[in-house]
């Protein structure tokens, strides 16, 4: 097979995350096939044991903090500069199957019109139990993984269409990167895979996940319950989404129904105290939406 992947890893003191990454890659039975780690100013070592470990792979020290998506752009650019045909946008918690890079490659280059491709992603702690195969949208244009949490029995026997694929993993046909852009910077932070998925689908691409190719994530576990910030970005960059893409009016009751709903639930009902910061956040998210303030969060 002769088209030249380069992975790209994003590393923020997880030194060694980033180095069991590197030696799953390390282990890939895919031919031609090189890493870039992107460094975001980590105090924990983790250059010099890259360098150490791993002396064939590239070290791009960020110069500031871009969150997710900036981050990575600088990666993907390095990439194409290189000559990748694919570029895969890999968290550094992340292990893959030896023959992972393969099975994605093998399938995206069935059709010439797949451009972007995400494997079946398991969890770290319970390896046999799906985290995301494949996500999908609603008519609110929130976002789910199909199989999440659940045992692989089989029941995605084979590649399909999806609308995204999960941020952890995800490569990407150089030619899409050309047409539709790379990841858009305002998001920051969550969302910004799902909306890129949703440029590639709106340019004629389409988006496949394949199961043979297996991953495992360590990051997101069974009893996952995010956090304030992912409810401020959510929130924001959900309406970002529908503003850019200029969401149908359906959409746009639906997505304001949800928020406005939940934002009740979180300021009346006492059960829901807990959800306060979380509530707060979600009010930050929607006003900051209304300013056009995008990027990192305020404090």
């Amino acid at each position: 097979m002769d088209k030249k992947v380069i992975s790209v890893i994003l590393n923020t003191n997880r030194r060694q995350d980033t180095l069991a990454a590197l030696d799953s890659l390390q282990r890939n039975d895919y031919p031609d096939h090189r890493a870039i780690v992107l460094d975001n100013a980590s105090q924990d070592g983790s250059i010099e044991a890259i360098q150490t470990g791993y002396p064939d792979v590239q070290i791009l020290e960020l110069k500031q903090n871009l969150g997710y998506a900036g981050n990575n752009n600088v990666g993907l650019q390095a990439a194409l500069q290189a000559g990748a045909d694919w570029v895969l946008v890999l968290n550094e918690d992340t292990i893959l199957a030896s023959d992972c890079i393969t099975q994605m490659v093998e399938a995206g280059e069935q059709d010439e019109r797949v451009g972007i491709v995400g494997p079946m992603v398991y969890h770290f702690d319970h390896p046999n139990i799906i985290q995301s195969a494949g996500g999908f949208m609603n008519d609110a244009w929130d976002s789910w993984h199909a199989g999440q949490n659940e045992p692989d029995t089989g029941q995605f026997p084979a590649p399909r269409l999806v609308d995204c694929i999960s941020g952890c993993a995800i490569m990407v046909r150089r030619a899409v990167i050309e047409e539709v852009g790379m990841i858009d910077e305002r998001f920051f932070y969550y969302f910004e895979e799902t909306e890129w998925c949703m440029r590639a689908r709106r340019g004629g691409w389409k988006v496949l996940h394949v199961p043979k190719a297996k991953l495992w994530h360590k990051g997101v576990q069974l009893n996952y319950q995010p956090g304030p910030n992912v409810t401020y970005y959510a929130t924001r960059n959900r309406f970002l989404m529908a503003a850019k893409h200029k969401a149908p009016l359906r959409t746009w009751m639906g997505l304001w129904a949800e928020i406005l709903r939940r934002l009740a639930s979180w300021s009346l009902k006492s059960k829901w105290r807990s959800k306060r910061e979380h509530r707060d956040a979600l009010w930050h998210g929607i006003l900051d939406f209304l300013r056009h303030r995008w990027g990192m969060r305020a404090n």
